[in-house]
């Protein structure tokens, strides 16, 4: 079996390829042109997936790519995937995140439409929720850019499943986070900052709107839904969630309880981290997902947040050995 995974270098998209080059898969990985190569996340698995050039701008890249490797699965991971970023970016955002699932569906189609696609759609589309819990019946009310670029992601999968007979299907995960998410998303800024606190590196711990609540869950937990999704009979969508709701304030609870701090010493509210729509309150029901492909979610919140807490120590102390070490060899 082959697989084609967009966005290997991300989050997800490192686990993912993990698990598919356990159950012994050929692994293949889209990046980008780069100046810089960004593979530190896939540093250790670099000598076991191939990598390829493409982009979910160039239509020739994604044509190319598929037609050569004829994957079995294709994981389309990819995307501009900050939200706070879509309101800086919001045409490149729409680019990417939506009309790119157009061009690599519009590549299946024409080279190889027998595989199976995996759409990562999420909660953000929700957005300003109609109900709760959220389900795959639920409306879509996007509040960011990054929402309506990924409502028409999902909705463009549809179309092509439906119109093309496509295999294709779309994970609508809820937050999921670990040790190799972005230093730009909350759970990791939360827990590398309280990391800094602690080694004495830092005093202050910026934050947002504490009040938000998300259905946050452990991403190698989600990316075996993704796989398990396309390995069904038939094609469909299915939410992925805990079901378990925490605020942003029990995040920054937890991460700084796992470091022995109070959080009410460190934590400074910034307007700048203020976002000009809010969700306010996400909670999945998977309850399709654990009837249907057998998924549920298996590390809890605390224990997550305890082990990117356990992480971030030791890279600020690695950090801080190698700056004293390099310091030491200064004339």
């Amino acid at each position: 079996m082959k697989a084609l995974i967009t966005g290997i270098t991300g989050q997800d998209g490192s686990f993912l390829a993990e698990l598919l080059i356990e159950k012994g898969y050929e692994v293949f990985g889209m990046v980008r042109r780069a100046s810089v190569d960004r593979f530190d996340r896939i540093q250790h698995i670099r000598d076991q997936v191939t990598l390829v050039q493409g982009d979910l701008s160039d239509q020739s890249s994604l044509d190319e790519a598929i037609r050569k490797i004829s994957p079995d699965e294709i994981y389309n991971l990819a995307a501009q995937s900050f939200v706070p970023t879509s309101w800086n970016q919001p045409v490149l955002t729409a680019d990417i995140t939506g009309v790119g699932v157009t061009r690599i569906l519009e590549a299946i189609r024409k080279y190889q439409p027998s595989a199976r696609f995996y759409q990562a759609s999420t909660s953000e589309m929700f957005g300003k929720v109609r109900e709760t819990p959220q389900t795959e019946d639920t409306p879509f009310y996007p509040r960011s850019p990054y929402g309506v670029a990924k409502v028409y992601g999902h909705f463009i999968t549809v179309n092509y499943r439906e119109s093309y007979d496509l295999f294709a299907c779309s994970g609508i995960l809820f937050n999921h986070e670990s040790h190799r998410r972005g230093l730009e998303f909350v759970t990791r800024k939360v827990t590398h900052g309280v990391a800094m606190i602690k080694k004495g590196k830092a005093k202050q711990l910026k934050m947002g709107n504490l009040d938000a609540k998300r259905d946050w869950g452990y991403a190698p937990d989600y990316v075996e839904a993704m796989y398990q999704i396309l390995q069904q009979p038939e094609p469909g969508d299915y939410v992925i969630a805990t079901g378990v709701e925490h605020s942003v304030k029990y995040l920054v609870e937890v991460a700084f309880s796992c470091a022995g701090l109070n959080w009410e010493d460190h934590v400074v509210i910034d307007p700048e981290f203020i976002r000009p729509t809010e969700v306010d309150s996400l909670i999945g029901n998977a309850s399709k997902a654990r009837e249907k492909i057998g998924w549920q979610p298996r590390v809890p919140f605390e224990e997550m947040i305890r082990r990117m807490i356990e992480h971030d120590l030791e890279v600020v102390e690695r950090e801080s050995n190698y700056g004293a070490a390099l310091r030491a060899t200064q004339p």
